[in-house]
């Protein structure tokens, strides 16, 4: 057996012809994405023996590999979910922050030109024109309250609309990789354009949620969301998709199904961007929503609360400026009832004491056991209420009624006592001469002792035993006993009566007592006389802007509003700084992949220049053999 020189040269030839190609597809996708370069495994032909020594006999090409590491893959995929989250919540956030920015400061302007226009009331109480005018500031006020409603709840729509979407997307995604998997099974993973197209979709995926990657035997992988949700298995695919949310119909959830079992999904425990998404939605919206409505209540019960503590211009008591804070169209919203309850009970809410609302939203249950439980869905404060018949009392500034229906075991409900009161907060005083500008003058008995003293809430003039406009009344209290009696202005006793706590609700007048010392027997009289040019209680009105009213007496009804804007701020300057580092982190997991995965042109140029000197001294072999043959022949002729 002689050295076969033609047939080595072949093998030399083939095998940098499969090296150039190799190396040529490398360069022409060097810039497409989620390519990853491919090198080609070259070895040695089976040596032959001949004589005493052995010798080669070429060589070829035994594979073509992708260069991937999936350690780098991984750690890329999670600072894409990663990145992904940061950059969803920071443009959602800046978008938000806009909105209160722009259209946002129409509310604390409007606000301090109705407290102006009060004030110009004071001024001038008798002008028609000036009273016009506050109506007017009034309608602003509450136009732009439901303005900025109708911004949250656009912004609602929007965020449901876009996590809408991308289930769709996911979905698209969760199909594809199925019948990946599926071809991969029958190449046994070996395909390299198909296993870069199930990487590049897994990538995507990864924007979306946190993916989790489990390759199997049969060269396929299946795909896991936020490491509970099987999203791939094999070739069979899941997938995800939206349900009217629980209570609330407007605040849709998230599931997975396949056939006909069908899973809830935690957004919270799913990452990118619909943890994002969810997260904007649930933490930062809705509480903007509900205390924008905080806002709303405070200005309607503020000053239909000063309108009833004094006399319009025909010298009536003061009727509402604004909408009823209890009305249904101000409390739409404020229960829901979850869809799992066996019981049929339906509740509704009532404001009690608007400056003791937080502005938050709480969880109802009831038990056998434990009775009627409130938990505060932010601090985890839990409250035990107490029943009356069909109310529950307790909350902090509201009570719960039974509406209708029975209470079972078990049953939830969630309550938002502040939703929807922007939208419905609307002026409902059509005449400028019902502001009541004037008020009713107070005064202490002489022979009081000075520990006593008592603040006008309102006044009732439909209530049984009101004295009417133009009269007065006097109660003589026994701060000891607790027990009152009422005159009228001839000294007549009208009445007696007991009271609890610190509030007297008599002959059509409101009023708290405040007492600090040992008195037990201090007379008051509050004279009801009506005189046009009175300003006492619009100066009153007018005080309030800078009252703290809110919050269990801690924040005016403009810190309200401001507040919120304060916090979305802060939020967006920390979405802004997380986005910044985990682009970094997301940078340096890309720039690690592709310096193994990616191909690099001055390298792939090197070996096209290597690989086809290697084609050419193959090609020169060949022709030093048919030389050899050609000489061979011409020596035996």
């Amino acid at each position: 057996m002689s050295i076969d020189l033609l047939n080595i040269a072949r093998t030399g030839v083939q095998a940098s012809q499969a090296q150039l190609g190799v190396t040529s597809n490398n360069i022409a996708n060097a810039n497409t994405a989620g390519y990853n370069r491919q090198v080609a495994t070259q070895t040695t032909l089976e040596s032959q023996r001949l004589g005493n020594s052995f010798y080669g006999t070429g060589t070829y090409v035994t594979d073509v590999k992708r260069v991937y590491n999936e350690f780098a893959a991984r750690e890329l995929r999670i600072g894409q979910t990663s990145m992904s989250a940061a950059e969803t919540s920071y443009s959602k956030l800046s978008e938000l922050d806009q909105i209160y920015s722009q259209i946002g400061k129409m509310v604390p302007a409007n606000l301090n030109d109705f407290f102006a226009s009060i004030n110009n009331v004071a001024d001038l109480p008798t002008d028609l024109g000036i009273r016009g005018s506050s109506l007017s500031s009034a309608e602003q006020l509450a136009i732009g309250l439901n303005q900025m409603q109708s911004q949250l709840d656009g912004q609602v729509k929007q965020t449901n609309s876009q996590i809408e979407s991308v289930t769709v997307r996911v979905n698209e995604i969760s199909k594809e990789l199925g019948r990946i998997n599926l071809e991969l099974m029958k190449s046994q993973g070996e395909d390299s354009q198909l296993l870069d197209k199930q990487d590049s979709l897994i990538l995507e995926l990864s924007e979306y949620a946190q993916v989790n990657v489990i390759p199997l035997d049969t060269g396929a992988k299946s795909i896991m969301l936020g490491g509970s949700v099987m999203l791939v298995s094999g070739e069979v695919s899941m997938s995800i998709g939206m349900s009217p949310g629980d209570p609330y119909p407007n605040e849709p959830r998230i599931n997975a199904s396949i056939g006909d079992k069908t899973l809830i999904i935690d957004p919270a425990k799913i990452g990118g961007q619909l943890q994002s998404l969810f997260s904007f939605r649930d933490d930062t919206l809705l509480p903007a929503s509900t205390e924008l409505g905080q806002l709303a209540l405070g200005i309607a019960d503020t000053f239909n609360e000063m309108q009833a503590k004094g006399f319009d211009l025909n010298g009536n008591v003061g009727s509402d400026i604004f909408r009823d804070i209890n009305d249904p169209l101000m409390a739409s919203g404020r229960a829901a009832t979850n869809s799992t309850n066996t019981g049929t009970a339906a509740m509704s809410v009532n404001i009690d004491d608007v400056g003791a609302l937080s502005g938050g939203s709480y969880e109802l249950s009831y038990t056998i056991a434990d009775g009627y439980q409130l938990k505060d869905t932010k601090t985890g404060e839990q409250t035990t209420l107490t029943v009356s018949g069909s109310q529950l009392t307790g909350g902090a500034g509201f009570s719960i009624n039974i509406a209708s229906g029975a209470v079972a075991d078990g049953d939830k409900f969630e309550i938002r006592p502040t939703a929807g009161a922007a939208s419905g907060l609307k002026v409902v005083m059509t005449d400028p001469k019902g502001i009541a500008a004037a008020g009713p003058s107070l005064s202490a008995d002489v022979a009081n002792s000075g520990n006593t003293s008592i603040s006008l809430n309102s006044m009732n003039s439909s209530a049984a035993g009101f004295q009417g406009v133009g009269s007065s009344i006097t109660f003589q209290l026994n701060t000891a006993a607790n027990t009152y009696e009422a005159f009228d202005s001839a000294g007549a006793s009208l009445g007696i009566g007991a009271y609890t706590g610190n509030n007297i609700n008599a002959f059509g007048m409101d009023f708290n007592i405040t007492t600090s010392g040992t008195a037990t027997s201090e007379r008051f009289t509050f004279d009801l006389s009506f005189a046009e040019g009175d300003n006492s209680n619009a100066v009153e009105m007018a005080k309030l802007s800078d009252t703290k009213l809110m919050n269990n007496g801690t924040g005016t009804l403009n810190s309200v509003f401001e507040n919120t804007k304060l916090d979305i701020g802060s939020q967006t300057k920390s979405a802004e700084v997380r986005m910044g580092s985990s682009t970094a982190i997301y940078q340096q997991a890309y720039n690690r992949l592709q310096s193994e995965s990616g191909v690099n042109l001055d390298e792939e140029a090197a070996n096209l220049m290597r690989f086809q000197q290697s084609y050419q001294a193959s090609a020169r072999i060949m022709t030093t053999a048919q030389t050899i043959f050609d000489t061979l022949l011409s020596s035996v002729r």
